[in-house]
């Protein structure tokens, strides 16, 4: 059994909010479930646009498609909005150069399958212990994981923003894509960078862990990173899985 709750927020500095998020908890296609976060770029209403787009062309995939491995499934459903997003960048000046970041998962027994473009996240909390799932596709992740600067130093590193992998942004896009086995308990969290650059790990899991239900610690989170200068918009996802 599943709950969920999701919500997203234009922060405290940006004038449009270039995030969606997309949470739905019944069947879609051939998918029991279907739970998204896409953070756009490009300049005006550009990201916003891509954002949006990459959503609704995954969702209308999804409920069309006839494949049934719901992890290939997400993967051509996010080659799909590429294509999309990408040729509409291509067709109108106003979108060119246009992207989003993609982040999506569906729960499939007692198993999560999840891909991702970006970094925008996923993270799994159990038994008060926060793990980060996803890997950044960003040039700080490539340098710490090569060596050149630790984690703490990526924190607050002039390039934490850049990003070496987006929706729209070329005419094929590669997927990182995770498999989770849960237990009863646990919690998924898919979020945008508008939160983890406000709130560190363990705030994060200090503050769902502290709230009443999923609900109460989505709003929380979001409070907490406009407090900390909601620097992005920020978006939060929020799904609880039972046996």
């Amino acid at each position: 059994m599943l709950t969920s709750f999701s919500r997203t927020d234009i922060g405290k500095k940006r004038k449009i909010n270039q995030d969606y998020v997309y949470a739905f908890t019944e069947k879609i296609g051939n998918l029991s479930n279907l739970f998204i976060v896409a953070d756009g770029m490009g300049g005006h209403a550009a990201g916003d646009y891509a954002s949006r787009t990459a959503v609704d062309v995954m969702e209308q995939f999804i409920e069309s498609s006839f494949e049934k491995n719901s992890q290939t499934l997400l993967v051509k459903a996010v080659e799909s909005a590429n294509s999309e997003v990408f040729a509409r960048a291509g067709a109108n000046k106003q979108y060119e150069g246009m992207g989003t970041t993609v982040v999506a998962a569906t729960f499939v027994g007692r198993f999560l399958q999840a891909v991702n473009v970006g970094d925008s996240r996923i993270y799994i909390l159990r038994a008060g212990k926060i793990r980060q799932i996803s890997v950044d596709n960003s040039l700080v992740e490539d340098m710490i994981r090569s060596g050149g600067i630790t984690r703490e130093q990526a924190k607050n590193h002039p390039d934490k923003n850049i990003i070496t992998r987006a929706v729209g942004v070329k005419d094929y896009v590669e997927c990182d894509v995770y498999t989770e086995e849960l237990t009863g308990g646990d919690i998924i969290m898919l979020c945008s960078d508008g939160l983890t650059n406000m709130l560190d790990d363990d705030e994060i899991a200090a503050i769902i862990e502290s709230s009443p239900d999923l609900k109460s610690a989505v709003e929380t989170l979001i409070d907490s990173a406009n407090e900390q200068g909601g620097k992005d918009n920020i978006s939060v996802v929020l799904v609880k899985y039972e046996d």
